[in-house]
């Protein structure tokens, strides 16, 4: 590992693109996996399925990795700004190129009007990532950004159990509040404490102003998602949306909307 860091120093762009085409062969290899009925018949989710499932290996990848950078290295947490370790330089590397593939897969594909939110948050999440490694600054603000993909595993198993309409399944309701937990503590925690510290430390911090904005943009965010999200599987909802299974056509971007 200590051989390998220089050359992702002095290489940060290539071996993005590196970490990039790893998700892409894993898009290409997951797809070999059987796929529900319900899925196969729209094209829409046919296509969702596929992105969430390189998402997924993405989530449980990078948050086993971020958590465990932490407990190895605990001063991950205090020293945001300028500590990290070759391991933990490595995993920005990895979790950049997945974002990068990503963000090619929903605009190649023709999805990038009816999913601008993940290509907002995407670019917002590059364009740090990007600078981290370069500068090699925030490295450790990094590693305990990707927390949130602990509670990016339920959320994306949320979304592919309503994709292959499971949503009475036992998994289904046990996996909601399964992600209830992990979207306080993993996500809206992890937010919050980095939000802190930029403002705490804002005063000597490098960029802190971009990064300051940037964090309470993504803030506002997944506010909103948390609301939709218990909205749509925790409060009382109209019969009409309840009798939605999303298998028609023009349905299902909405009804996978929350």
């Amino acid at each position: 590992m200590e051989a390998l860091l220089p050359v992702l120093k002095s290489h940060p762009g290539p071996s993005v693109l590196v970490c990039s085409l790893f998700f892409r062969v894993a898009h290409r290899l997951l797809q070999r996996l059987p796929v529900p009925k319900v899925v196969r018949q729209d094209d829409f989710r046919s296509w969702r399925w596929r992105n969430l499932s390189v998402s997924l290996v993405h989530s449980l990848l990078t948050g086993a990795w971020a958590l465990t950078c932490v407990v190895v290295w605990p001063e991950t947490l205090s020293n945001i700004h300028s500590y990290h370790t070759p391991l933990s330089y490595l995993l920005v590397c990895v979790s950049t190129g997945y974002f990068v593939q990503d963000a090619g897969d929903i605009i190649l594909t023709g999805h990038a009007r009816g999913s601008w939110e993940f290509l907002l948050h995407h670019a917002l999440v590059i364009w740090c990532f990007l600078y981290t490694l370069y500068t090699q600054l925030y490295v450790a603000g990094a590693v305990i950004a990707l927390f949130v993909e602990v509670n990016s595993v339920t959320l994306h198993l949320r979304l592919m159990l309503k994709l292959a309409g499971a949503q009475s399944s036992p998994m289904y309701h046990i996996n909601k509040l399964a992600n209830l937990f992990t979207y306080i503590m993993f996500r809206l925690s992890t937010q919050f404490y980095l939000t802190w510290y930029i403002i705490h430390n804002y005063s000597w911090l490098d960029h802190g102003g971009y990064f300051l904005v940037t964090m309470m943009v993504m803030n506002i965010m997944i506010l909103i998602y948390f609301y939709r999200l218990l909205r749509a599987d925790f409060l009382p909802r109209s019969k009409s949306y309840v009798g939605q299974n999303g298998t028609h056509n023009n349905n299902s971007k909405k009804f996978l909307s929350d």
